[in-house]
């Protein structure tokens, strides 16, 4: 699982929710690696335990003919409190790390594998990942 090394804060601050707030991202919108992508069409945070899960399908399905690239890191920590536990107390403690991903993300890239086994490979992912994704391609405009 992807976790930093090191963080500067043990607890972060929740940010605001507004759907209205939440624009399409402007890094990390274009492929950079691969001949093939899958990029987020809505907002979510992506738990390091996600991303693993839709790595490893990635890995299975490619094999050896193709490289995958991950193109997000959790740093950031999320905390919950324990089952049955009343309000108050402050905060809970942090349970592992997320990322907030916002429309337009690149999320993994895919490269060296024919298209159907790329699309196979990102689909099986992105059912993995709690928001829509859609897969492009460097044939399509982005």
């Amino acid at each position: 699982m992807l976790l930093p090394k090191k963080v500067k804060f043990r607890k972060w601050q929740t940010q605001r929710s507004n759907p209205k707030m939440r624009s399409p991202d402007t890094r990390g919108t274009r492929l950079a690696f691969g001949s093939y992508g899958l990029k987020s069409e809505t907002q979510a945070r992506v738990k390091s335990t996600q991303i693993e899960s839709a790595r490893k399908v990635i890995s299975r399905t490619l094999t050896k003919t193709g490289k995958y690239w991950i193109r997000i890191f959790p740093d950031r920590p999320y905390t919950a409190k324990a089952a049955e536990v009343g309000m108050g107390k402050g905060k809970g403690d942090p349970q592992g790390y997320c990322f907030d991903v916002f429309p337009g993300r690149i999320i993994f890239e895919v490269d060296g594998a024919e298209k159907a086994v790329a699309h196979e490979a990102l689909r099986k992912a992105g059912t993995k990942l709690p928001l829509k994704t859609r897969i492009i391609s460097r044939a399509h405009k982005q």
